[in-house]
């Protein structure tokens, strides 16, 4: 795997720029990874990163946008305010986790 280092960490990431190691991910990455995909970090969008890191600890894969919604209770809609176009690719991007399956 390609590695690149991201606000001071070497990480191994995969041809899309996904981390392919989840634990190698920081809270200070974030703001980066946000960056790289045009966006600045809120307090809202650190509610879904938190819930997502948390997700996937549990069930041991990325949750899709469905699961994302109903389980921190954020609408579908305000995840697409908060991460634009593709908001499963985007927020699994920021929070260090593999795209979502079926997400393209």
């Amino acid at each position: 795997m390609p590695t690149t280092t991201i606000a001071g960490h070497e990480v191994e990431v995969n041809e899309e720029g996904f981390l392919t190691k989840p634990d190698q991910w920081t809270e200070d990455l974030a703001p980066e990874l946000a960056k790289l995909i045009g966006l600045e970090l809120t307090d809202a969008h650190w509610q879904l990163i938190r819930f997502l890191r948390e997700d996937y600890k549990a069930q041991g894969e990325t949750a899709t946008l469905r699961r994302a919604s109903t389980q921190s209770g954020v609408p579908v809609k305000e995840l697409f305010v908060l991460f634009p176009k593709k908001p499963a690719k985007k927020m699994a991007y920021v929070s260090g986790l593999p795209k979502p399956k079926g997400c393209v």
